[in-house]
């Protein structure tokens, strides 16, 4: 060996798996097996015993089924079979029911569609602003005299309070009596109002709080304010789960905020939307199609296609498709389009709704602070309508479905007697002839059968029938009656008629 290498260790004997080992594999691509089919496991003489009763099983339901009565439509000429005008109260009480069923359908069909369309309610949310002041200079005129500290170090301050309700219904119908009737007086009433006009109407348990209508909220400063103190932001956070209910820190009715400044300052607050189904300004090309200039997706597409379908522009063979006008040809740029495709037509006549801005003047003067007043703004904002929840516990009723199982057995036990009526009706009729003139009702009664068992036959031909012959009237084994075409006829014609008596 030459010493430049390095030796081996000594090889050490290390137990070898065998091909056929039943312990874990450590990889490898694994058996190989065909991608064709595989044979099934032959079935056992059970299991095909339990198939073959299922399938036994099926057919008699379906026999059942075929054999059940559906109508419910009394038979003609029956008002000469009965005493009274029964039959005519029924007839009454169906044509009600046919009307009552169409209504109940046409009303449920429209409270699913008010359901799925989410249809929203506009009410009036009122905000109140207004501020305090802190450590002025106007407010330190009262320092004793006599005290040791003779110099002030504060730092003179401001606090803005933001605070929203949303007034009910009946609260809009007075303010909307007390504006009518205070308009000429004061113009600029609802510009700035007495801070006690919160608290003169009690809140009726608000089911939406002010941070529910927005998802952000800044306030805009002077660029040459006074300090280097920061903006006033606020965002939304994202709901954690599935659940409605927001974190506490975004479900308030009131935001204060605090900064250092001893002059009056003109800021902007504004306000961005929070909407489930957000709203979009529309372009002025599709706002003279829909006459709307926000909307919704959903609405504005509904728009469009409510102006196809006005003004006749769908394609005659194909209903998808349709022709643009003017207005249409304007707004997408094109000589035909495509009802599906609507989506990505306004996608580019659509832009986010601008922020809602309220200007406010910071008021830190010794006369504003002596009488503050907020400044109060409406803004109309969209609810849920009231009767949405309502409207879902009526669909989602679990009586509706055990309602609808007991109308079915009732209409059953309704065929079912009106199939009986039949049946008698037809005893009556039969009867009835046969008491009036006996010899022509057995006469044509005979030609029918006769006609209906060559028909059944394959021998029926054309021309009179007879029935005047020996072997219609002969009976016993050798009659035509007792033939296997006669009793097909026979089974067919009970089968058809499952309440006749065999």
């Amino acid at each position: 060996m030459q010493p430049g290498y390095r030796p081996f260790p000594p090889q050490q004997m290390v137990p070898q798996r065998t091909p056929h080992s039943g312990g874990q594999r450590r990889g490898g691509i694994g058996p190989m097996m065909s991608s064709g089919p595989h044979p099934q496991v032959p079935l056992t003489q059970a299991q095909i015993a339990q198939q073959q009763q299922q399938a036994a099983m099926q057919v008699e339901m379906a026999k059942r089924r075929s054999k059940k009565p559906t109508d419910k439509n009394l038979p003609e000429g029956i008002d000469e079979c009965v005493i009274g005008d029964m039959a005519q109260r029924y007839r009454d009480l169906r044509d009600f029911e046919r009307r009552l069923d169409a209504t109940m359908t046409r009303k449920r069909l429209d409270i699913v569609d008010s359901v799925n369309r989410s249809v929203k309610r506009w009410k009036t949310l009122r905000i109140w602003i207004t501020n305090t002041a802190e450590d002025q200079v106007w407010q330190g005129n009262a320092l004793n005299a006599d005290t040791f500290d003779f110099s002030s170090n504060l730092e003179p301050t401001y606090r803005v309070k933001i605070e929203g309700r949303l007034l009910d219904d009946d609260d809009d119908l007075d303010d909307d009596s007390e504006e009518s009737k205070e308009k000429s007086d004061d113009p600029d009433r609802m510009d700035e109002d007495g801070a006690s006009d919160s608290k003169s109407k009690p809140t009726k348990n608000p089911r939406y709080r002010f941070s529910h209508f927005f998802k952000a909220l800044h306030v805009d400063f002077p660029a040459n304010r006074k300090g280097g103190d920061q903006g006033v932001e606020w965002k939304k956070p994202e709901r954690s789960g599935a659940g409605t209910n927001l974190p506490a820190a975004a479900d308030f009715d009131e935001l204060t905020f605090k900064r250092s400044g001893d002059e009056n300052l003109n800021i902007t607050i504004n306000l961005v939307r929070h909407e489930e189904h957000e709203r979009y300004a529309v372009s002025q090309e599709l706002e003279d199609i829909i006459d709307m200039p926000e909307a919704t997706r959903q609405e504005i597409v509904m728009g469009i296609w409510e102006y196809i379908k006005l003004m006749g522009l769908s394609e005659d063979e194909e209903k998808r498709n349709f022709r643009c006008d003017d207005l249409l040809r304007t707004a997408f740029k094109m000589e035909t389009g495509a009802i599906p495709k609507l989506h990505e037509y306004i996608t580019p006549h659509l832009s986010p709704l601008p922020a809602v801005q309220l200007p406010y003047t910071i008021r830190l003067d010794e006369e504003f602070q002596k009488d503050p007043q907020a400044t109060v703004y409406d803004v109309r904002v969209a609810v849920d309508d009231a009767l949405r929840e309502k409207m879902t516990s009526f669909l989602n009723n679990a009586g509706y479905a055990k309602m609808l199982k007991e109308v079915a057995a009732l209409d059953d036990q309704l065929a079912t007697v009106i199939n009986a009526i039949h049946v008698s009706k037809a005893k009556h009729a039969f009867l009835t002839s046969t008491a009036k003139d006996p010899a022509t009702f057995v006469k044509n009664w005979l030609s029918s059968q006769k006609r209906d068992l060559e028909v059944v036959m394959g021998e029926a031909m054309r021309g009179g029938d007879d029935t005047t012959g020996d072997e219609w009237r002969k009976g016993g084994r050798d009659s035509v009656w007792s033939t296997v075409n006669a009793r097909e006829s026979v089974n067919v014609f009970l089968s058809k008629n499952p309440a006749q008596p065999r």
